[in-house]
C-alpha cells in the first residue's frame, strides 16, 4: 500500500479523535463516568486527578493498535494507533500544559486561536456540575470565541500604540 494512504489514515484518525473527545467528554465524562471527571471541575488537592484515568482510556487503544499492528504487519492498524497517539500528545499539550498550567510551559500567548481555545475551555469550567456544560471539544473552537479573542488582541494592540 502507498505510504500516502497511511499518512492519510493518521491524519483522518487525528481529526476523528476530536469528535471522539467531544463525544466522550459530553456523554461519558459528564454522564456515566462523572465520578472520575468531577475533580477536574471541582479542584481537589494534589497534582494528579481521578480524571487522569481518561488518559489510559485513550492510550490503551492507541498502544494496542500500534503493538498488534506491528506484530501482524497491519499498517492500517499502526496508522490508526499513531493518529490516536498524536491526538493524545496534542491534547496533553493543549489541555494540561497550556490551558490548566499543570506544567509551567506555554504560559503567555498573543495568538488568536490559543486565546479563543483558552476562553472556550474557561466557559466550559464555569459549570461545576455535570449538567449545563458547553464547549466539550478540545481543538475545535466555536467562532464566537475567535471574535472575542480578536477583539481582545486588537484592544491590547491599540492600547500599546496609545501608551507610546
Amino acid at each position: 500500500m502507498n505510504i500516502l494512504i497511511y499518512i492519510f489514515i493518521v491524519i483522518a484518525t487525528f481529526f476523528f479523535m476530536e469528535f471522539m473527545a467531544w463525544f466522550t467528554h459530553k456523554y461519558i465524562m459528564h454522564g456515566l463516568m462523572w465520578y472520575f471527571h468531577k475533580d477536574h471541575h471541582q479542584a481537589e488537592p494534589g497534582f494528579f486527578e481521578k480524571n487522569d484515568v481518561f488518559f489510559l482510556i485513550f492510550a490503551i487503544p492507541s498502544w494496542l493498535c500500534i503493538m498488534l499492528g506491528m506484530m501482524n504487519a497491519n499498517y492500517i492498524s499502526v496508522s490508526i494507533g499513531i493518529g490516536i497517539a498524536i491526538y493524545g500528545v496534542c491534547y496533553f499539550l493543549v489541555h494540561d500544559v497550556f490551558i490548566h498550567q499543570r506544567f509551567k510551559w506555554l504560559r503567555n500567548t498573543n495568538n488568536t486561536y490559543f486565546m479563543a481555545l483558552r476562553k472556550a475551555h474557561k466557559i466550559h469550567h464555569k459549570h461545576l456540575g455535570k449538567e449545563e456544560g458547553e464547549c466539550f471539544g478540545m481543538l475545535v473552537v466555536p467562532p464566537k470565541y475567535y471574535k472575542e479573542a480578536f477583539k481582545a488582541l486588537s484592544a491590547k494592540a491599540s492600547q500599546k500604540k496609545s501608551s507610546k
